[in-house]
């Protein structure tokens, strides 16, 4: 799955709809989608490629979703991690990797805790230079507040989960094929 082949074999068709949420026509289609994205025919999509597309380059988030596709932490996304990663997002994704997906975007120091400093940073990056650092603290502080309901002055999954519970969060983290 990691070479440039134009087509996925059987094997790798098996596999990865055994790995996934994805019928092996959804998979077949999402192929011929990363071959485009891998304009260099590396076999893996870079961070640069992915931020050629208009929708993702305008999305402050988008490097930190990008690295949390790369799971193998080498600075590029194979077939395998892109199928995988997007299999969460598929209609028949469970809504709890859905929320484990988001929360680790928030979790920066991957400590299993949305903390003060993660926040404040996540919030800092989508607001850019639109509030002063007061305000913006002000804003993180209130969120600890009310999503912290042990009072350990950290969101836990747990924790995330229920602030999240009244959203259609999920539902908005869902793609169709």
């Amino acid at each position: 799955m990691g070479s440039t082949e134009s087509t996925l074999s059987e094997a790798e068709l098996d596999e990865l709809q055994h790995s996934t949420n994805f019928t092996p026509t959804e998979i077949r289609r999402l192929y011929k989608r990363f071959r485009k994205l891998d304009k260099d025919d590396s076999g893996a999509i870079t961070t640069d490629e992915f931020m050629m597309i208009p929708e993702l380059s305008m999305n402050p988030l988008a490097p930190r979703t990008i690295a949390l596709f790369d799971t193998d932490h080498d600075d590029a996304v194979n077939f395998k991690e892109f199928i995988e990663a997007l299999s969460v997002f598929s209609v028949r994704g469970a809504k709890r990797e859905k929320l484990q997906f988001a929360f680790k975007i928030y979790d920066l120091d991957k400590d299993g805790y949305i903390s003060n400093k993660d926040l404040f940073l996540v919030v800092k990056t989508m607001v850019g230079s639109n509030l002063t650092e007061v305000q913006l603290q002000q804003i993180v502080d209130k969120t600890i507040l009310e999503a912290d309901l042990d009072g350990d002055g950290k969101i836990s999954f747990d924790e995330f989960c229920k602030v999240l519970e009244a959203t259609d969060l999920a539902a908005k983290l869902s793609i169709k094929l």
